[in-house]
């Protein structure tokens, strides 16, 4: 697979960098949904309500968490694994769907990077997450020179 077109990094919301990078291991800031700055949804995850909903939002994390792993890469390296994911959902109380909205992030993962995007994964319930976001994703990733993938 090519490397993806990089795009601008997520605006931090406060004093740290979208993604740190240590050797071959790329760590991302929590994401939350936001495009240009802004959360495309807010509220509490409900339980009344269908997972489906909340799609587009949790897609939107993920893209903010993988553009901000991306941008860490020089021109001749790739994610090779994603080793980590974690789906933080500001869930009601009686929510218990976690996992369907970490499915949403990690079909978007798989539909950007193949088999390399589907890691270990965990979704967790919170009481509340910055903006009164829906949901916060973070990834761990391991990177590979192309070169050595081909």
């Amino acid at each position: 697979m090519s490397q993806l077109d990089k795009e601008s990094n997520p605006i931090p919301q406060g004093n740290y960098v979208p993604a740190s990078r240590f050797g071959n291991m790329i760590y991302t800031a929590g994401m939350t949904p936001r495009k240009e700055g802004v959360l495309i949804q807010t509220g509490k995850v409900q339980t009344e309500e269908s997972v489906s909903i909340y799609k587009a939002a949790v897609q939107q994390a993920a893209a903010n968490a993988l553009t901000a792993a991306l941008n860490t890469l020089t021109a001749q390296e790739r994610i090779e694994q994603i080793l980590s994911l974690t789906v933080y959902v500001n869930a009601a109380e009686t929510f218990q769907a976690h996992t369907s909205l970490a499915d949403f992030a990690s079909a978007y993962l798989y539909e950007k990077l193949g088999s390399r995007g589907i890691g270990s994964r965990a979704a967790i319930g919170v009481a509340s997450l910055p903006g009164n976001a829906p949901v916060e994703i973070q990834l761990v990733a391991g990177v590979s020179s192309e070169e050595k993938a081909n």
